[in-house]
């Protein structure tokens, strides 16, 4: 018997993209002062994720350079972000590296999805709200 009331479902990763973010959890611990609990929160998304072809992904799932809207369930403010790389992080233009909770939190997520993620203030609770570009639905494969 199947528990329903914890999220067990799959978030979907393209295979460059887990390539690259497997191989950039691999650099990073390396380096000295790094932060390990977001490499093994990211490690752990990773190992939960069903991998997919670029061309198959949904249009409407977050993946690597996507824009979205999410909406802060609790606060009922709704903001835009970028989810990029670590070295192309810039909060102030909504560029958020996949490094940060708030970017590990919604890799592979739906539009529609609540996303819960323990932060030091407490929980927060995100409803993706729009799926504003998604490299893949837009054919660019080679970001």
């Amino acid at each position: 018997m199947k528990k329903k009331s914890q999220r067990t479902s799959s978030i979907y990763i393209t295979e460059p993209d887990y390539h690259r973010l497997s191989a950039l959890i691999e650099t990073t611990r390396e380096r000295d002062g790094v932060d390990i609990e977001y490499l093994n929160k990211l490690e752990a998304e990773l190992d939960r994720a069903e991998i997919v072809d670029p061309q198959d992904i949904p249009e409407n799932v977050i993946t690597m350079r996507s824009k979205v809207r999410l909406k802060d369930l609790v606060s009922g403010e709704a903001n835009t972000y970028s989810l990029v790389f670590p070295t192309e992080a810039d909060f102030r233009e909504g560029k958020i590296s996949v490094l940060a909770p708030i970017g590990t939190a919604i890799l592979g997520y739906k539009l529609g999805d609540v996303i819960e993620w323990p932060v030091p203030s407490g929980l927060r609770r995100l409803k993706v709200d729009q799926v504003l570009y998604q490299p893949e639905a837009a054919g660019d494969y080679e970001l």
